[in-house]
């Protein structure tokens, strides 16, 4: 099982780590797309300061972002899965797990970053400010930048089996899988079972919940339908059809009743 995530927009502090060294972390064959988009990041925050913020769409109050930007490539580093804060990542309480399910998220998570593409939660990273819908002066769009390297590098990180595609829309113009790998894919839509509506920070607190139920229990479903069968089995309350076309990603729902 593979389970594609969206980073957080804030993050812990860098800490006092061995600086990044982008040749070290996972999926090697992003290492050129990611030394281009850091290099020019870099180039950017170490400028103009006014400029920086306006390409990054940050507010006065988020200035300090800038020069932390600056400082990437000598930043120290921590695990990405102890950088990446906010409600999901919360809810999913990476460091909480037991062993064994520690042991699974480093093989199965996988987070989408517009700095970075995409990394496992054990690699090291820096505190950083780049979010998907960023277009840098010189390399574009990030969305766009991403889509040749992911879709050479990522149909051979999903493997065999399920995909599990948790990310909200901006990280999913990064890769969008295709043919066989599509239809073992599944998104995931919550629901406030109530009034049928989504919730923001309910959805990305309860998607957070589903992932530690799925790495806590052990759980390995193999496709969507048998993914509908272990969230149920979790407790779950999932509504699904499956797709019509083959090649075609599952829709799941998740009706969940109380709003927190």
């Amino acid at each position: 099982m593979l389970v594609l995530l969206p980073p957080s927009e804030g993050k812990a502090a860098s800490g006092r780590g061995a600086p990044l060294r982008t040749e070290s972390l996972s999926l090697p064959g992003l290492t050129a797309a990611r030394n281009a988009v850091l290099d020019e990041l870099v180039d950017l925050c170490a400028g103009d300061e006014d400029k920086a913020r306006e390409v990054l769409g940050l507010s006065e109050g988020l200035r300090g972002e800038v020069a932390k930007n600056a400082e990437l490539r000598t930043a120290g580093a921590r695990p990405a899965g102890e950088i990446y804060t906010g409600v999901l990542y919360d809810a999913l309480g990476l460091a909480t797990l037991d062993t064994a399910a520690k042991r699974r998220a480093a093989r199965s998570l996988l987070v989408f970053s517009g700095l970075w593409g995409a990394v496992r939660v054990t690699d090291r990273i820096p505190s950083y400010r780049c979010s998907m819908g960023v277009k840098l002066p010189g390399l574009g769009a990030l969305g766009a930048h991403w889509r040749a390297p992911m879709a050479e590098v990522l149909p051979e990180a999903a493997g065999n089996g399920l995909v599990l595609d948790l990310r909200s829309a901006a990280y999913a113009t990064a890769w969008k899988p295709k043919g066989e790998v599509a239809g073992r894919t599944a998104t995931v839509r919550v629901l406030h079972a109530p009034t049928r509506k989504v919730v923001s920070h309910f959805n990305k607190a309860t998607k957070g919940r589903i992932v530690r139920s799925l790495l806590t229990a052990g759980s390995a479903p193999g496709d969507p339908a048998e993914l509908v069968d272990a969230l149920r089995e979790l407790g779950y309350e999932v509504e699904c059809e499956a797709p019509a076309r083959a090649g075609t990603a599952w829709a799941l729902d998740v009706l969940v009743a109380d709003v927190h």
